[in-house]
């Protein structure tokens, strides 16, 4: 991907917050500096882990993203429920959109446009390519938060990642209700974390 130089993550905190009007900086601070993390391979694996779980978590709408997956059900479940579905969701995503990056580190992202929609959503088109390979259309969905833009999906050759696991997590629901859907999910979590080293 494009060559970058060293992001300190203090920094980067604090260049997204200033860039809370822009939805194309965040998104390219935010793929920049996890792509730097993933890059370092002097580091340790737990700590280039973790740097990059900090990099996420100031960047992504992981409230939003919960119901969203949840979709109709959110609200047919308790208020307890609805805590421990979004901690087990918050890890399980995490490492699900780290090991997409995770992906594309041989690549070149090609940051193509910001596209809003009113003054709360945007979308931040950008190309992945890949060297011989056909380039893939990774695109960020962002929305205004007090005054500040956070990413609440990520759409993989025009497939959404959240949707993706909405209409998963709603067929569990329908047919085997929340018990199975959680103890499925944490299984998950606990398959691609191990998968990852973490």
């Amino acid at each position: 991907m494009i060559a970058l130089g060293a992001i300190l993550l203090v920094s980067g905190t604090a260049r997204l917050a200033a860039a809370a009007d822009d939805p194309m900086t965040v998104v390219k601070t935010t793929v920049n500096q996890a792509l730097t993390v993933l890059r370092d391979k002097q580091t340790p694996t737990a700590t280039r882990q973790q740097k990059l779980r900090d990099i996420v978590s100031a960047t992504f709408d992981f409230n939003t993203m919960s119901k969203s997956a949840m979709g109709y059900y959110w609200k047919q479940i308790t208020p307890d429920q609805q805590q421990e579905f979004q901690n087990v969701f918050i890890t399980f995503i995490e490492n699900s959109y780290l090991a997409k990056i995770n992906e594309f580190t041989s690549g070149e992202v090609k940051y193509l446009s910001a596209q809003n929609d009113g003054t709360q959503y945007s979308m931040v088109k950008t190309n992945v390519l890949m060297g011989g390979k056909t380039p893939i259309d990774l695109d960020f969905r962002l929305l205004n938060k007090d005054g500040r833009w956070q990413i609440y999906d990520v759409t993989v050759d025009a497939v959404s990642i959240i949707a993706n696991y909405r209409n998963q997590f709603n067929r569990i629901m329908a047919t085997k209700g929340y018990s199975t859907l959680i103890a499925d999910l944490k299984s998950k979590e606990a398959s691609l974390a191990a998968s990852m080293g973490t």
